[in-house]
């Protein structure tokens, strides 16, 4: 009787042992799951802050902080999308309009805000805007509101337009590109109005009156653009003679072109690919800044 009271507390004491390990290895087990989830839960959860944060920053958030651009570097008489980098553009620009303000959002690949920027032209952000038709124009210079952001109130009539961000980052390549983006509710039957072009290169803007002289309406050579005009009322604007845009018929091809030299509204630029194109020049007279509009053919 005795030795199976002995056998018997012993059985039992091994059942117990056993029991014990096995909720150890069990509960264990589960804590790494829950872990696992809640570590996959929390990366899921990051991402979505990260795109809900993209999300803010392109809409109404603004911080306030004062304004340091870095000193103008080199001085290129032309730049815009056709000029290319190697490793690509690394700097992302976003617009985003209210009824209100127009907001310009810069990124780097990272979604970081990009705030070096170099002085170019006076300006460390030039913003160019068209309407679909690409008769409107607006050359205007948003305030910096934070970091990577820049502001400017919305004058805008409705309609179709693209915006083009002209910056010098420090120490990152960038391309100027088109950004579409809607004012208001406009009437969808605007779209689709081909450039006429022009054969008369004289214009006059609100009692002042520019000719082009062109070198030459080929693609792919060294092309040079001087203007006839009242020199005797020309100041600098932005610190040149006058400043030349040029845009493709479709509004992909962006150039913003400055004078050869600081004394004569003489330009260069090269048109990579034969097409239709329109220029503006801008230049400042009696304290006025008009910006003369042309259209030109360039062919092979």
């Amino acid at each position: 009787m005795r030795r199976w009271a002995i056998a018997g507390m012993l059985y039992m004491t091994i059942v117990i042992f056993c029991f014990q390990f096995y909720n150890e290895r069990i509960a264990k087990d589960d804590t790494s799951v829950a872990q696992a989830e809640g570590q996959d839960k929390q990366g899921m959860k990051g991402m979505e802050n990260m795109e809900e944060t993209n999300t803010e920053d392109h809409g109404s958030e603004e911080s306030v902080s004062g304004e340091h651009g870095e000193e103008e570097g080199e001085s290129d008489h032309s730049h815009g999308s056709d000029s290319t980098h190697e490793e690509g553009s690394q700097v992302n620009a976003f617009v985003v309009n209210d009824k209100e303000n127009i907001k310009i959002f810069l990124k780097d690949k990272a979604g970081n805000p990009v705030d070096e920027l170099k002085v170019n032209h006076e300006k460390i952000l030039h913003l160019i805007m068209v309407d679909e038709q690409l008769q409107k124009y607006y050359h205007v210079h948003p305030e910096r509101t934070g970091k990577g952001e820049f502001t400017i109130s919305n004058n805008l009539p409705d309609g179709f337009y693209k915006a083009y961000v002209d910056i010098k980052p420090k120490n990152l390549a960038y391309e100027v590109e088109a950004i579409p983006f809607v004012v208001g509710n406009p009437d969808s039957s605007t779209h689709g109005h081909p450039l006429e072009i022009d054969t008369d290169f004289t214009k006059s803007v609100d009692g002042e009156t520019v000719k082009l002289n062109i070198s030459s309406f080929r693609a792919n050579i060294p092309v040079q653009l001087s203007f006839e005009l009242d020199e005797t009322n020309l100041t600098p604007y932005l610190g040149a003679m006058g400043h030349v845009v040029i845009l493709d018929e479709y509004g992909k091809k962006f150039l913003h072109v400055h004078p050869t030299n600081d004394d004569e509204p003489v330009f260069e630029t090269t048109f990579e690919k034969p097409g239709v194109y329109k220029i503006w020049a801008e230049f400042k007279q009696n304290g006025k800044v008009r910006a003369f509009p042309f259209v030109i053919e360039v062919k092979e």
